[in-house]
């Protein structure tokens, strides 16, 4: 799957979370916000993520990698703040539990869009 297929597939699971997770918001158009929210957490997921994922290894195996869901809910904050101040349209995530939450929506819905186009 390529660029424009892993995007489609993100919008379209940040758009399930919109409408599930309370405390997920959409700011700037309901069909804009998933879109630009999207682009940029597939950015961030091929740069800040393999960071952070190196960096939080010890906790990572004490939790029995449990604290992977809390990089995935930072790395949506940080796609929520950047999507928002960039262009204007994007997601208001309420606090670190709807960002949690909403981590795990895009990561399982994401997976099965992805399934499904493929």
């Amino acid at each position: 799957m390529g660029f424009i297929g892993s995007w489609l597939s993100t919008a379209i699971a940040t758009a399930v979370a919109i409408w599930v997770v309370p405390g997920i918001e959409a700011v700037g158009g309901s069909w804009a916000a998933p879109i630009f929210t999207a682009l940029v957490l597939g950015i961030l997921n091929a740069t800040v993520k393999p960071v952070l994922k190196v960096l939080s290894f010890p906790v990572t195996v004490l939790t029995l990698g449990i604290f992977s869901l809390v990089v995935n809910a930072v790395v949506l904050e940080l796609a929520s703040f950047f999507s928002r101040n960039i262009f204007h349209a994007g997601i208001y995530v309420a606090g670190f539990g709807a960002a949690l939450l909403g981590a795990i929506v895009i990561s399982v819905v994401g997976t099965f869009v992805s399934g499904v186009i493929n």
